[in-house]
């Protein structure tokens, strides 16, 4: 019996085959901002006062200036008060201009936007004053869709495959965000916009988990980063699609309805060799091998894959598993504070794109263009510093800049904006270094479970981070000395984990990162063809061992 990292040296680890699976990869991850952080754009703040027109059935010859100061209290400013009015009262306009205007109360009759903005999710459904908590609130809601799709879809994508379930999360999060283009009320927006985050966690974890599966590990941080730098390209073409398609619902359908172009993937997307071993389906494993064997223009011969066996049939894993190893049990306790804080602090810095004193629109084209090359630049930083510490340095570099911003002054909007660009392009390339890092050090079994474990603690910091920025209504440097405070711990944190680099995927849960074969250790390759000793294990022609 071979491991499965010999026969993907043979295939071709890096080869046209893996490629065009990175191609498949990068759609969703261009879709995906379009759910994540669209809602900022459709419940962006707008000039509002109370509907006042009770006093239009006293008198008619009223300019709306005169109802207005008849109505409506003024702030110290000289603006008018946005969520409370004069109380109404009977009588004639003299009475009301005399006596009528000692109390007030919040608003009756709704609100009117005068600058008649085009329909949003704000008004169409009043999401301000004391309804304005909902706005955080509903995308709270959207990412614990994320938690319960991590809880259910990671595990359940260990008996499906990661084929299945990437088809199944597309066709939810296109359903279901064209559904919610639909809405009648805010509460079927928030039910519909749950499932797509759900979607989300699905799309995340098997797409993440099939790549490293067919990837070799020299070659795993370019596949997993490249793919994730279209979220970058995305939310760049998020702001453009905000800007051009202000109706929120258009908006929905625009940013919803491309999942369904993606049909093609039944026939195109793989599915993983490594899984179906694992399953003890030897012979579809061997079927998909040759396909990728023949798109790398490589020949494997069936004298090797003969020697491909079930592996004794390994019995699929399960999160109790990470708690009865102790190697296990420390490792995921550190992964799953590193998804949090990775989590926590860039959908935290995200969600106030509109609040650095800039424009929206340019502030989020910003931040999308920057975390193109911080992604980027991952693949060389994975390679030279290996994976603990960059994602060390990483939440370090986002922390700092989180508990910089609150002591630079409002008056310096520029100043801040670039700060939160920096503190948003590190995060991002601490998640990307997440994934590339938690695919390697969980063994194959249990895998997907364990992506889906560490995705659900991630989704929880998802949750939280719109009521953290919440808190900035008591003062507004809490929420990024929470952001900062939580990115440096988890930066401390990665130094207790495991280096994985050049390491072959563990397959089983009593496997250690020192038992696999290290890319590094073995200089020697497949040039002069693998050949078999009596012990059934392929060696190579000619190997120098460096000790």
């Amino acid at each position: 019996m071979i491991r499965f990292g010999d026969i993907l040296k043979v295939i071709g680890e890096f080869g046209r085959f893996q490629k065009w699976l990175v191609v498949l990869n990068c759609i969703p991850n261009f879709l995906i901002p379009f759910h994540v952080f669209g809602q900022v754009f459709i419940v962006m703040d707008v000039p509002h006062y109370c509907n006042t027109n009770w006093i239009l059935n006293i008198t008619q010859n009223l300019t709306q200036e005169q109802q207005l100061n008849l109505t409506i209290p003024r702030k110290p400013d000289g603006s008018f008060e946005e969520c409370s009015m004069f109380t109404p009262v009977e009588g004639d306009i003299d009475s009301i201009i005399k006596d009528g205007r000692n109390s007030t109360e919040a608003c009756r009759d709704g609100w009117v936007y005068p600058t008649d903005p085009k329909p949003s999710l704000l008004t169409e459904f009043n999401l301000v004053c004391d309804r304005n908590n909902l706005k955080d609130i509903s995308q709270s809601i959207y990412m614990a869709g994320g938690l319960v799709g991590a809880l259910v879809l990671g595990p359940l994508s260990d008996f499906t495959g990661s084929h299945m379930m990437i088809l199944l999360s597309l066709l939810l999060m296109g359903s279901f965000g064209v559904g919610a283009g639909f809405s009648p009320n805010f509460y079927v927006y928030i039910a519909l916009r749950f499932i797509v985050g759900a979607a989300f966690a699905g799309i995340s974890i098997s797409m993440s988990a099939l790549t490293s599966e067919w990837v070799g590990p020299s070659y795993r941080p370019l596949a997993m980063i490249i793919s994730y730098c279209f979220q970058g390209v995305g939310q760049m073409a998020l702001a453009g699609l905000a800007y051009s398609v202000r109706d929120w619902r258009n908006y929905q359908f625009a940013g919803s309805a491309p999942a369904f172009a993606l049909f093609f993937y039944i026939w195109v997307l793989p599915k993983s060799a490594r899984w179906l071993l694992t399953k003890g389906k030897v012979e579809e494993a061997k079927k998909v091998l040759r396909k990728a064997a023949s798109v790398n223009k490589r020949t494997v011969s069936e004298e090797l894959l003969n020697q491909l066996a079930p592996e004794e049939k390994v019995k699929s894993g399960n999160i109790l598993d990470l708690c009865k190893n102790p190697r296990l049990r420390i490792l995921t306790l550190i992964m799953v504070v590193v998804w949090f804080a990775d989590s926590l602090v860039y959908y935290g810095v995200s969600h106030q794109v509109g609040d650095f004193g800039l424009d929206i629109y340019m502030t989020q084209l910003v931040f999308g263009a920057v975390e193109i090359p911080s992604r980027a630049s991952c693949i060389f930083l994975l390679q030279w510093m290996g994976r603990k510490k960059c994602q060390a340095a990483w939440l370090f570099l986002g922390g700092v800049m989180c508990l910089i911003i609150p002591a630079i002054p409002t008056d310096f909007p520029v100043i801040v904006t670039v700060l939160a660009v920096i503190g948003k392009s590190a995060l991002a390339a601490s998640f990307s270094t997440t994934y590339v890092f938690s695919a390697e050090i969980f063994p194959t079994v249990i895998r997907q479970s364990s992506l889906g474990l560490c995705s659900m603690v991630g989704r929880v910091g998802g949750i939280l981070a719109p009521l953290v920025v919440l808190l900035s209504k008591y003062h507004p440097a809490i929420p990024m000395v929470i952001l900062g405070g939580t990115a440096l711990s988890a930066g401390i944190l990665c130094f207790f984990l495991p280096e994985t680099q050049n390491q072959d995927l563990q397959d089983d849960i009593g496997d250690s990162p020192a038992s696999q074969r290290s890319n590094k250790a073995v200089n020697g390759s497949f040039e002069n063809g693998p050949v078999q000793t009596e012990d059934g294990q392929l060696k190579e022609a000619a190997i120098t061992t460096r000790f």
